[in-house]
């Protein structure tokens, strides 16, 4: 079984932006946030070089899902939200925010930004992937 890890690395010249796309729940905040940066229809779709990158940064911050992370070149990284947020929305899946140490197969997992199972039928454990109910009616 995967442990859904696969992330691709997009480099600009101040940031790098990673994206999992098994994670993705398709809240598209990326692509109204910054639509010079993130274009689905163009290949490579994620342009790090196309916005500043404290600007990018913060819109990539908005990924509900935590499939887009990003790392300044100088070494700068997320810092998790405090006091650590965890909400359900209307369709089960719960919404964490913060310090978090989540349990995958692939072992412990550090994480900021993550859209969990709460129907209990994803194979991306503890992840939401679309499979059950919360995953396909929700766009994250």
């Amino acid at each position: 079984m995967s442990s859904g890890t696969e992330k691709k690395a997009y480099e600009g010249q101040s940031i790098t932006v990673t994206f999992e796309a098994r994670r993705c729940l398709h809240a598209a905040e990326c692509v109204h946030g910054l639509p010079e940066v993130f274009d689905p229809g163009e290949r490579p779709w994620i342009r790090p070089d196309g916005a500043e990158a404290e600007r990018l940064a913060e819109v990539v911050r908005r990924c509900p899902s935590g499939a887009l992370q990003y790392e300044l070149v100088d070494g700068g990284a997320e810092i998790p939200n405090r006091p650590t947020q965890i909400t359900r929305n209307s369709v089960g899946q719960l919404i964490a925010r913060g310090e978090l140490s989540m349990d995958t197969a692939a072992g412990p997992r550090a994480e900021t930004r993550v859209i969990l199972c709460g129907c209990g039928q994803s194979r991306l454990q503890p992840y939401c992937d679309h499979v059950g109910p919360c995953g396909q009616t929700a766009s994250g």
